[in-house]
């Protein structure tokens, strides 16, 4: 299928990998697991053999009969027409696992982080630069969103792919992400709508950050470092 430039669109080649890349994830045979920006299906085909349903989430008229045709044997696949970005999610537990579209990576993760019923897990193939921005406990400098989502997910990436994975190859490295709820948030849920307003105000004002004297950057801070300030102002 002939890639869109418009819509970030990097095809993975090769069922295998992706049988190599759901090996590093959690993903068990009870689970539901949804497939966002399934392409022409090589995803969904081989989830659905790993687990007990697969939701393949696509828009594109282009890949839409395609993905019918490649996955039509399976019992266990829904298929559903919807963008991405609104699609309706369930509120009982359930995966992700996507090679998104590079240019909507933060509003995806946004979107599935911020849910009132989020992914118990999610794995997501993005650019490895956009990907260390959300590893909060790394040395590398922390992106807002990764200040977002750390009292609610662990994040790590779990794999690192090739350009010659894809078809046609990437400009940019790119890595599989994992994203896992945590068992006890270290923020109640309730609370966290003003955790986000909160952190979102220490990126954007300088001078309102620079009043906690911590002699840092935002993007320096650990996961216990944002968990203990918020804290301390409620």
């Amino acid at each position: 299928m002939k890639r869109l430039h418009t819509k970030s669109q990097n095809f993975l080649k090769k069922p295998q990998l992706i049988k190599t890349l759901i090996g590093h994830s959690t993903i068990k045979k009870s689970d539901t697991v949804y497939d966002l920006g399934a392409g022409s299906g090589i995803i969904s085909y081989v989830l659905a053999d790993k687990c007990a349903n697969v939701v393949a989430v696509e828009q594109d008229p282009r890949m839409l009969s395609k993905l019918r045709e490649n996955l039509s044997e399976f019992e266990n696949v829904t298929i559903v027409d919807s963008d991405i970005l609104i699609a309706t999610l369930p509120k009982t537990p359930f995966k992700v696992f996507a090679n998104i579209p590079f240019h909507l990576s933060s509003p995806i993760v946004r979107g599935l982080t911020e849910r009132n019923n989020p992914p118990v897990a999610i794995y997501l193939i993005l650019q490895k630069q956009f990907a260390e921005k959300l590893l909060v406990e790394s040395d590398q400098f922390t992106g807002l969103l990764g200040a977002l989502i750390t009292p609610i997910f662990t994040a790590r990436i779990r794999y690192k792919l090739e350009r010659s994975d894809y078809s046609p190859p990437p400009a940019v490295e790119t890595v599989m992400i994992e994203l896992l709820l945590r068992d006890t948030p270290l923020i109640p849920l309730e609370k966290m709508a003003d955790y986000r307003a909160f952190v979102e105000q220490c990126f954007s004002r300088q001078k309102y950050f620079a009043t906690f004297n911590l002699n840092k950057r935002p993007s320096e801070l650990t996961t216990k470092q944002w968990v203990s300030l918020f804290t301390s102002l409620r």
